[in-house]
């Protein structure tokens, strides 16, 4: 009696597992990119982002802290793009051409290239939306989570391995007099420490849903993971629900 019983368990578990897979395999996205942000300019932050493409559309996770947290006595606003078309790389001190100790936005374009994406916190995510500091991030530590429509340019640099996330904003007090009192290169109507790189990565293929890995000065992510280990853990899950047992699992997916 007890072995018909099994067997009568064994169906709905196997299908059940077998549900769980195809279901998984359904909502995989196509391709996945991620980066962890090295610092720039002095800037004492760090950062991570992954970006889930699906035909036209990606899902971006970006996790950003310890950067300048106050502006005029409120939050600081800072931006942050992809960039493509150029080099795929973040700049070196060396690209400070003008000797004011910043690596600018101009000056580190040779490297990472023009904007290609805004990442925004909620709205238009276009290169004109580059400076809008309202749909920036907020303060030191924030994070940005949301589904955009990808453009064919910033697809393109993904698949070619040259995007590059390039997150904005410095501490002035950090700078030299010359350079925290200086105009940025990009709106003289906005401080150089406002519109200057402090995290940068390029976007580096990876398994679907790896964390970036990696030194934080590189903004390079290594693989990690194996999809035989996805099934196993798949099939876990369906045969511990099966047995009264709950599970959660938490994805953890990782500002130009």
């Amino acid at each position: 009696m007890m072995n018909k019983t099994m067997r009568l368990l064994a169906v709905p578990t196997l299908a059940l597992g077998a549900l769980a897979l195809s279901g998984g395999s359904a909502m995989a996205a196509d391709s996945s990119y991620s980066s962890t942000l090295g610092q720039l300019n002095g800037s004492t932050g760090s950062g991570t982002i992954t970006v889930d493409v699906t035909g036209d559309k990606a899902m971006v996770n970006l996790q950003v802290s310890g950067l300048a947290e106050t502006f005029m006595d409120g939050p600081y606003p800072h931006v942050q793009h992809i960039h493509g078309g150029s080099k795929g790389q973040c700049p070196t001190p060396a690209a400070d051409t003008n000797g004011d100790g910043v690596v600018n936005t101009t000056e580190g374009a040779p490297s990472y290239g023009d904007i290609q994406t805004t990442i925004t916190t909620s709205g238009a995510t276009t290169p004109a939306e580059g400076l809008n500091i309202a749909l920036g991030g907020q303060g030191g530590s924030y994070q940005i989570q949301r589904e955009i429509t990808l453009d064919a340019a910033t697809k393109a640099s993904l698949e070619a391995g040259v995007a590059v996330v390039v997150v904005h904003g410095l501490d002035p007090a950090t700078l030299s007099p010359e350079a925290a009192a200086a105009p940025s290169d990009l709106d003289p109507a906005l401080p150089l420490a406002a519109t200057s790189p402090a995290l940068c990565g390029t976007l580096v293929a990876t398994q679907m849903g790896a964390m970036p890995n990696g030194g934080a000065d590189t903004g390079v992510a290594q693989e990690t993971g194996s999809n035989a280990g996805m099934i196993a853990l798949g099939g876990g899950l369906v045969l511990a629900a099966a047995a009264g047992g709950t599970f959660m699992v938490r994805r953890s997916n990782a500002k130009a």
